[in-house]
């Protein structure tokens, strides 16, 4: 999730407004531009390039990449490029339900819609008999991952050897988020304020329908933190939150490390990133990107691969 502008200054300019955004060809949002996925599936879910593994293949530890609302596989992609050569694991970027299609095809999904995406690859995977999957989600998939866990998911099914979360939300920075169910039908979307090479890879206009089920996913999350969520057996948890995060506020972290334990009662993991980005580790399209950003992506990525490697 990007950073929002806030809904109580839309409130005020909003109600002389369309309902309708004035979309572009040129947006993700117009319709034309479709993420690359959809069009090549193999050379993003392992599912589909590899659908029927070799013994050896099988054992290979596998990541599944989502990323976050309003995003699309873009969000990944230097993760793809860092760490493309490698043959001691396989990378499966999951392109979630309703996104990277039409602002009609996002303003209709669910958050059930954008979780989809992910266990249906996760099924496909296990069903072809992968046998070692680790998860990595960032921002909006932090809370889609945790759900899963939260609701039992995984309690008849293999279990996930590692959930990795980049700047998952749980609070987000912009309180105005939770006042959308008031106003949200009277301004109908907020547009956002980015360059227009995201607007290729990410949705220019959010439908205040798709805000309110962001704001129903993460309180049904904050719901299950409060009661507590315990991961499956032999599954770990690392968290990795930059500290000054203008979409998802640090004390989601502190939520999800109150919230969580592994399966025999210790703490998950959780490290605090000096950054002010969301999302830190995705840089491109991004201006004033410091060499301390860069620093902060590279240690991220070697962290990921080595948990997932152990």
């Amino acid at each position: 999730m990007k950073v929002a502008i806030s809904l109580l200054v839309l409130l005020v300019f909003g109600l002389s407004c369309s309902s309708e955004p004035a979309i572009t060809k040129e947006m993700l949002d117009g319709g034309t531009l479709f993420d690359p996925s959809l069009y090549k599936p193999e050379e993003y879910l392992l599912s589909k390039a590899i659908p029927n593994p070799t013994p050896e293949q099988a054992r290979r530890p596998v990541i599944i990449a989502c990323h976050g609302y309003s995003a699309t596989t873009f969000e990944w992609d230097e993760f793809r490029s860092w760490s493309a050569g490698r043959s001691d694991f396989y990378l499966s970027r999951v392109l979630l339900g309703g996104h990277g299609r039409s602002y009609d095809d996002f303003k209709k999904s669910t958050w059930h819609d954008w979780q989809a995406a992910i266990t249906t690859e996760y099924e496909q995977l296990v069903k072809a008999g992968y046998q070692n999957i680790s998860l990595l989600g960032s921002s909006t998939s932090g809370a889609l991952l945790m759900e899963l866990v939260a609701s039992g998911y995984f309690a008849n099914r293999l279990a996930p050897r590692n959930l990795l979360l980049v700047d998952p939300i749980v609070i987000p920075s912009d309180k105005s988020l939770s006042l959308i169910g008031v106003v949200g039908p009277m301004i109908g979307y907020i547009a956002t304020d980015q360059s227009a090479a995201e607007d290729k890879v990410y949705y220019h206009f959010r439908p205040q329908e798709t805000l309110q089920q962001l704001q129903n996913l993460l309180g049904v999350v904050r719901n299950d933190l409060e009661k507590g969520v315990t991961l499956p057996a032999n599954c770990t948890l690392k968290i990795y939150k930059s500290k000054k995060d203008p979409a998802a506020d640090p004390v989601s972290a502190v939520l999800m490390y109150r919230g969580t334990t592994l399966a025999d009662g210790s703490p998950v993991d959780v490290q605090m990133v000096d950054s002010e980005l969301h999302v830190y580790t995705r840089l491109q399209l991004r201006e004033g990107v410091t060499d301390k950003d860069r620093q902060n992506q590279t240690a991220t990525f070697t962290d990921i691969v080595t948990r997932v490697l152990r």
